[in-house]
């Protein structure tokens, strides 16, 4: 109610609630609740819908859609009508849901225990069967998941891990391999030991879902409606079933379990896979709508997060931030009172520190255009980041919100061109550039081609494997048009206003001829003091990062927007305070090139985001395949390619205004 400080804002807020809750038309998908009824009617629905996403897995970056594995699917034109419009987060992601076969109605019972959905048979004597079977054998040996999706809610799978604790994952394996040389997965559980044998591949034909729901008894929406309910959780239970009759599957406990030996067919020998499920409704009160996600976050493995350790980690870095803040303004400040209580010239000249190269501070660096260009792309990317997590931090990208973070990402990236653009004219108009239509064409073109390039070669090796992660064609060219009509242009005219403004004035003037620059120790050299800048840094995300990793590659859910926020803010404080410490230091023992100095120090933390990457990688993941590494370290090579052009701006920015400030505090002759 803050932010409604006048009657106009009143006004329409009013407004638009009342259009919202009238608008039944109007639906954000997870946070508009959905009432299911025996009956159809206007406000509730009896069809409970079951869609398929993809299928991925640990030990592959490669994700495929769900028809790539030869299971049930509906017709082409159902397929057409149902499927819902995915946004482009979704598509980038690899996401393509799709209705499924599988059918359920609310409160009502099939009447069998296992409902038959098709049979899949494979004859070793034709090549098409016998490829479908490998690729259907090569899931279950990479250990692929199913992602299903009811009323918007994934289908999780839930069993005990390690210490006994139940583990909640929002997919389940699509089948098991015994390898006499390794160890089961969680997923041969599933499989008695009698029937297990080595070399075997067991393929989980059967589901069982248990569907909980909220009734809609005594309460406000569901006095209308009646017998009514909102679906709370969909949990599932995958079975593996020989069955011996498969237009009449049993489900009984004592059906030997579908298995498919691991060498090839023989000629004329065949295998029929018959996929069927079972469901049933829970009434489960004490659950609300509202909270239905709460079970899949707060059960996932390592989201149980260590709080202690992780705030007492940021009370270090805040510390360590206070010491160091407070050391270099008491420091800075006995310096500028001496400075400024000198007289004589001569007196000045006996002196030593950063007072003695103010003639040479501001001289334009090396590579000056690069360096404008490297800032103002990083100013396009913090800009970015901080908007998308203060939406996040809001509730509009949450889980339940598909794709809309990387949508979110993508669109104000493109749509930040013009701060890019005025930040980079401005930065290379301060260092006496000319060449304005040069550093606005890198401006617009350096980084994001950089970007692109990786991810259109990335793309290729997707379109070669036949993922579902493999942008289509269409696709390409919306985020080309985005790039070329959207964000150039826009880059243009920030770059217009940036070259029209007058140019920075430093609070010193340049003299013509450069400052000799002493030898420097081994601490005051360039190298060391990068390295070391990123240290801290890293020190503040290196918690977050391993979660943030987990959502990324190992299918779990990122929702701690709020505490990402904090460390965010965590991190800019931390290097805008490493990089003037250290410029500092620089300054002081007469070394003045400063510029790119700054914008790596910070930037450095990239190179221990690569490191852990690498590390995580090594000991988290068993990633398997040339594809599948060169995948993953492409994404992780864009990740820390902006990550760079974040911090390394931040530090410049950080390093450009103390720099500015100091030298404006003191009496230069």
């Amino acid at each position: 109610m803050r932010l409604l400080r006048t009657r106009w804002d009143r006004h329409v807020a009013v407004v638009l609630l009342y259009l919202t809750c009238c608008a039944q038309a109007f639906y954000l998908p997870g946070l508009a609740p959905v009432n299911f009824c025996p009956v159809d009617s206007e406000l509730c629905k009896s069809k409970i819908e079951v869609f398929v996403n993809r299928l991925n897995s640990l030990e592959s970056v490669i994700p495929y859609e769900y028809h790539y594995f030869d299971f049930c699917t509906v017709s082409e034109t159902e397929e057409n009508d149902k499927s819902p419009v995915e946004n482009l987060g979704q598509v980038v992601f690899g996401e393509r849901i799709r209705p499924s076969p599988y059918k359920m109605e609310f409160l009502k019972k099939d009447g069998r225990t296992c409902i038959p959905v098709c049979t899949k048979s494979y004859d070793g004597s034709k090549p098409e069967s016998l490829q479908k079977l490998a690729v259907l054998k090569n899931g279950m040996s990479l250990n692929y998941h199913h992602h299903w999706i009811v009323d918007n809610m994934p289908v999780t799978w839930c069993f005990f891990a390690e210490k006994n604790e139940q583990y909640c994952d929002t997919g389940f394996p699509m089948g098991c391999y015994i390898d006499k040389d390794k160890v089961p997965r969680e997923a041969c559980g599933l499989i008695p030991e009698a029937y297990r044998e080595a070399d075997t591949y067991y393929v989980f034909n059967h589901v069982e879902l248990v569907v909980s729901y909220h009734s809609g008894k005594e309460t406000d929406w569901g006095s209308q409606l009646g017998e009514s309910g909102r679906i709370i959780s969909i949990k599932v239970e995958p079975r593996s079933f020989a069955y011996s009759d498969p237009k009449k599957p049993n489900c009984a406990d004592t059906e030997a379990p579908m298995k498919i030996p691991g060498r090839a067919l023989r000629s004329g020998e065949t295998i029929n896979v018959t996929y069927s499920y079972s469901y049933k409704f829970e009434e489960k009160n004490d659950v609300k709508w509202s909270s239905r996600w709460d079970y899949i976050l707060e059960s996932m493995p390592h989201t149980n997060i260590q709080w202690f350790s992780i705030l007492n980690s940021l009370v270090i870095v805040l510390f360590l931030s206070g010491m160091v803040a407070m050391i270099l303004l008491r420091t800075l400040h006995k310096d500028i009172a001496r400075y400024n209580q000198i007289d004589s010239g001569e007196d000045a000249q006996e002196e030593f520190g950063w007072k003695l190269v103010h003639g040479d501070c501001f001289r334009p660096p090396r590579k000056g255009m690069l360096l404008s260009v490297f800032v103002g792309s990083g100013v396009q990317v913090l800009s970015m980041s901080v908007i998308t997590l203060a939406f996040a931090c809001l509730g509009f990208l949450s889980p339940a919100n598909r794709g809309a973070l990387m949508t979110c990402a993508i669109v104000l990236y493109v749509c930040l061109g013009t701060p890019a653009g005025y930040v980079s004219a401005r930065i290379y108009k301060s260092f006496g550039g000319e060449k304005w239509k040069s550093n606005v064409i890198l401006t617009s073109m350096l980084c994001p081609g950089v970007v692109f390039g990786v991810f259109f070669v990335m793309n290729l090796i997707l379109w070669a494997e036949k993922s579902s992660a493999a942008v289509p064609f269409s696709t390409l060219v919306a985020l080309l048009a985005m790039w070329f009509g959207v964000s150039v242009p826009l880059t243009f005219v920030g770059a217009y206003f940036g070259f029209r403004k007058r140019t920075i004035e430093h609070p010193v003037r340049t003299n013509q001829i450069p400052r000799q620059i002493p030898d420097q120790s081994v601490y005051t050299q360039a190298a060391p003091g990068v390295i070391m800048g990123g240290v801290l840094p890293f020190g503040c995300i290196f918690i977050q990062l391993f979660f943030i990793l987990n959502s990324i590659w190992s299918s779990q859910m990122y929702y701690m927007f709020g505490f990402l926020f904090l460390v965010f803010i965590i991190l800019m404080i931390t290097c805008s305070e490493t990089t003037i410490l250290l410029c500092y230091f620089h300054l002081c023992s007469e070394d003045y090139r400063w510029w790119w100095r700054s914008f790596l120090t910070s930037g450095f933390t990239a190179f221990y985001l690569f490191l852990y990457c690498v590390h995580y990688f090594f000991t988290k993941l068993n990633i398997e395949g040339f594809a599948s590494s060169f995948l993953y370290f492409g994404y992780t090579f864009i990740m820390v390619f902006l990550f760079f052009l974040l911090t390394g701006t931040i530090g410049f920015a950080a390093c450009f205004w103390f720099v500015r400030k100091i030298y404006s505090v003191v009496k230069v002759d």
